[in-house]
């Protein structure tokens, strides 16, 4: 029972402690998730850059960070986010520490999408147009697929229009169709004069120009970004608003108005070249400004204008040839082998159509050999995607057969319990049971003792009284049945008790030896010494336990011849729940002979009688070095 207590109270102490650990590494899970948000929220500015970035550091490096996925994943993503405006190459190889370690993980759709659409845009970056296309659709399938990750509509509108991109350069035109028309439906949830107001609008006229739909349905569009470009003037590139007037036009065959805005355009991009120190983009949309504007003119059959545009585009290349796109120099030779035939000269212009040839040969071979390279790495992230998603179909599998089995385990585990409750309490009924029947049945054996041991007393009784009679002691007679009545009147009293108190009992046995010694003649005397300062009427022992071993002493213990006998009871208490009765008598003057010891139906009685009443009950039987003997009676007592 004690070993138990301490077992539940030790598993207790335990559980407090793992609850309480758990509480803690909680609670400081969540302080440093809020700290990390706030710090998400500062705007980064060219001032603030570097300071942002050791922040990510300083997070990224906590062990408690390190020990947690989710944290640490978002620490990896902002500072390849802050790497990458800073050009890093640092970017690339920790965007893809986040991406292996968030892939593996179930749910966290919102990191996923981050991490994926910043995994786009470093590829995109490398110029592996295939691999980032794959990031971005991953992203943008999370934004399609669940509402519910807490992504703002910016974000959203973000990783929707740059999949449907990189779908526009992959001629997956039905997948940027539709991610376009995705992003256009969160346009109204942006704040007023957002980029992606402007670049949804671009990118849908695109698509729709590509696929030839029909002008009306430009047309809508189209009126859509004139009146965003009206009333936000200066705030966005009209470029973008020339090129879709130039293709909206071009689906109308209206060759002035594609003319008007191509010079239009050509113009922007000669302004924006002026400032000084054009980006390798402003140069390539310039020189196809050129070209773009002397197709125009040798479709109208001007060659003079046309030529103009061609020496400007010329000069251009000639101080940029190794920043010009190869696509853009196959629109350069194309048109100038157009004018060439509009000013008869077809031999130069077969030389200009061939040379496009091989120039737009090599550019397919170049685009073949990166798009198989892609495709391979694109089929081992797949491959990749499947490994991780068939672990993580096995660790849910696992994860089932071992709920399966605890479960299992529980139920047969209660099964032996109740099994081993169910034996324990047959059991302990069974031995209830036995030990009442033990005890009724002690009970009854007691009482038979007793109905043998009350025939046998009056029988001796009667002998005595008998005696009187012949000796003709008519007073002696008359005195011994009375005190015989009043020991016969007691004795059938407590007939019907299977305890009696001791003060009872002592009464008894001096009544007993009272007339024994009327009896005997006075021929012994006796004393009685009863326990001091102890209530004797609530101590309880069977009845007429004591008196035949008192018999005994009488009858062959003393010499009754003599006069000088004496019986000598001793009544003392041992551990409060045992009786000591020593009963010694002064023995005879001739020995008796040992050879044939004596042996009465009482003692046997009684020394049955003792030995049903338990381990601690007993008789010893010793010499008295002054002569006779002592018996010992050990009698185990109960209280009322």
């Amino acid at each position: 029972m004690k070993r138990s207590l301490f077992i539940a109270v030790f598993c207790g102490i335990m559980g407090l402690q793992a609850c309480k650990k758990a509480v803690i590494n909680t609670s400081e899970r969540d302080k440093l998730a809020q700290e990390m948000k706030v710090l998400d929220k500062v705007d980064v500015s060219p001032e603030n850059r570097d300071s942002l970035l050791a922040q990510w550091k300083y997070y990224h490096d906590l062990p408690a960070v390190k020990n947690d996925t989710v944290l640490l994943v978002d620490a990896k993503y902002r500072m390849a986010r802050l790497y990458a405006m800073e050009g890093n190459d640092s970017a690339r190889i920790i965007i893809e520490q986040a991406v292996d370690l968030i892939e593996p993980t179930t749910g966290n759709m919102r990191l996923k999408a981050l991490v994926y659409n910043g995994m786009g845009n470093i590829r995109n970056q490398a110029a592996k147009a295939n691999e980032a296309g794959y990031y971005y659709n991953k992203a943008a399938a999370i934004v399609l697929s669940d509402s519910s990750t807490g992504l703002s509509p910016e974000a959203r509108s973000v990783f929707l229009l740059s999949a449907a991109q990189s779908n526009h350069n992959m001629f997956q035109y039905d997948l940027c169709e539709k991610m376009n028309r995705a992003a256009l439906l969160l346009s109204d949830s942006l704040p007023e004069g957002h980029i992606n107001k402007q670049r949804v609008l671009v990118q849908m006229i695109q698509v729709l120009y590509v696929r030839q739909r029909p002008v009306d349905s430009i047309a809508n569009y189209l009126t859509k970004l004139e009146a965003l470009h009206s009333t936000y003037p200066g705030r966005y590139n009209t470029s973008y608003l020339y090129d879709a007037k130039i293709q909206y036009f071009e689906l109308k065959d209206q060759a002035d108005s594609v003319l008007h805005y191509q010079v239009e355009k050509a113009k922007l991009d000669e302004a924006l070249a002026e400032l000084g120190d054009p980006t390798n983009v402003q140069l390539n949309n310039l020189f196809v400004d050129y070209c773009n504007i002397a197709a125009v003119y040798v479709e109208r059959r001007q060659a003079d204008k046309a030529r103009a545009c061609i020496a400007r585009a010329q000069a251009l290349l000639k101080d940029n040839a190794d920043v010009i796109h190869a696509d853009n120099m196959l629109i350069y030779y194309h048109n100038v082998a157009a004018y060439e035939q509009l000013t008869g000269r077809p031999n130069e212009a077969i030389r200009l159509l061939r040379l496009v040839a091989e120039l737009q040969k090599g550019i397919y071979q170049t685009e073949n050999t990166q798009a198989i390279a892609e495709m391979n790495a694109l089929y081992q992230l797949q491959t990749k995607d499947r490994s991780i998603q068939t672990l993580n179909e096995s660790i849910k599998i696992n994860k089932l057969q071992l709920q399966q089995n605890r479960l299992w385990l529980a139920i047969v585990l209660l099964f032996a319990v109740i099994l081993a409750l169910s034996i324990f309490f047959l059991y302990y009924g069974f031995r209830q049971r036995r030990l009442r029947q033990e005890k009724q049945q002690m009970m009854l054996q007691q009482q038979l003792l007793r109905t043998q041991m009350e025939p046998h007393f009056i029988f001796n009784t009667l002998a005595a009284v008998q005696s009187f009679v012949r000796l003709d002691k008519k007073e002696q007679a008359i005195k011994y049945l009375n005190r015989f009545s009043r020991l016969l009147r007691s004795s059938l009293e407590l007939s019907r008790e299977h305890l009696v108190p001791l003060s009872e009992e002592i009464d008894t046995l001096e009544n007993y030896l009272s007339l024994q010694q009327m009896r005997c003649e006075d021929a012994f005397l006796y004393t009685i010494e009863k326990p001091y300062g102890q209530d004797l009427t609530a101590v309880l022992l069977p009845p007429m336990l004591i008196q035949p071993y008192v018999e005994n002493a009488i009858l062959h213990g003393i010499d009754l011849d003599s006069g000088n006998g004496k019986i000598e009871i001793d009544f003392s208490f041992q551990e409060q729940d045992l009786l000591v009765v020593r009963i010694s008598d002064s023995g005879k003057t001739e020995p008796v002979s040992s050879t044939h010891p004596h042996k009465s139906l009482s003692g046997a009685i009684s020394q049955e009688r003792i030995n049903l009443l338990g381990k601690k009950a007993m008789i010893s039987s010793t010499d008295r070095p002054d002569g006779g003997k002592q018996v010992v009676l050990h009698i185990p007592l109960t209280y009322a």
